[in-house]
């Protein structure tokens, strides 16, 4: 072909990708169209399949916090008491869903699965029991009080090498809670509730999997630290409410019961526990 023939074409064909560029959005500057935004306020990215937020009359209401922070002791103070109140109350936790709730168990007690694997298999618990619990609960009315949520799956993610952003896309479809609280312990108070309550620490608890130490206490310490870091990074940007979770449980379940109080209507709060949770109450 002639060299002037090839100049033409090259010339008709600038236009027109000089236009495909200046029609297409600007990474970060594109505007969200009225069903992403109304999605964004009940999901942390796209919104699940068949959800109508008109039916959610319920409210989701997460405890975080390391291992050895309070959080299931909290939970039953407020399952107890919320019912008192006169509300339905529905719990959830890690590996809870009929689908793989107990294969996790197997695995981690055999020490044998990958990490990725284990992160794509606490998803999975995760979306099966928003699908089949948390979802039917909340449009009941009920509110649940979740043990733990996607933060600690995230922050676990995150410090075993899983990319950040990956990780976190995984879970764009968790609804967003109407509270989040984070139960703050330095790792050293875990680690001594922990052991105190068991009498032994977990492979997967102590971070094990991470070679981080041989000895047992400094490889709890180091890993708990590191999952600390990662609460502290979600904490400023998901607008957790943070309390000193080494205060004592009725101080913890006092102020829980107050900001929760705020959200529900509750105009009391005052509350003691039943005998059958009394030897929580110190």
């Amino acid at each position: 072909m002639p060299d002037q023939e090839k100049d033409k074409e090259k010339a008709a064909a600038a236009p027109a990708a000089t236009a495909d560029a200046t029609s297409a959005p600007v990474s970060g500057t594109a505007t969200k169209t009225p069903a992403e935004e109304e999605a964004s306020q009940y999901f942390y990215g796209e919104a699940l399949v068949g959800f109508d937020p008109s039916e959610i009359t319920g409210s989701l209401i997460v405890i975080e916090g390391m291992d050895g922070s309070g959080r299931s002791t909290q939970i039953a103070l407020l399952q107890e008491w919320l019912e008192s109140e006169g509300f339905a109350v529905q719990t959830s936790g890690l590996r809870r869903s009929n689908l793989v709730g107990r294969d996790i168990d197997e695995l981690l007690a055999k020490n044998a699965v990958t990490r990725l694997t284990l992160s794509l298999m606490y998803a999975t618990d995760f979306f099966d029991q928003v699908e089949h619990r948390i979802l039917p609960a909340l449009r009941a009315g009920t509110v649940v009080l979740a043990d733990r949520f996607i933060f600690t799956l995230i922050a676990r993610g995150v410090v075993r090498g899983i990319n950040r952003d990956y990780i976190s896309g995984l879970y764009a479809m968790a609804l967003r809670p109407h509270l989040t609280f984070w139960l703050n312990v330095r790792p050293e108070t875990a680690f001594a509730r922990e052991f105190k309550k068991a009498q032994a620490i977990s492979y997967w608890e102590a971070g094990r999997d991470m070679s981080l130490s041989h000895d047992l206490y400094w490889s709890f310490i180091r890993y708990q630290t590191m999952i600390k870091r990662e609460f502290e990074v979600m904490a400023k940007r998901h607008n957790f409410i943070e309390l000193d979770g080494e205060a004592s449980v009725s101080s913890v379940n006092k102020q829980l019961r107050q900001r929760i109080a705020e959200q529900l209507g509750i105009r009391a709060t005052k509350y003691t526990p039943s005998a059958a949770l009394a030897h929580l109450w110190r």
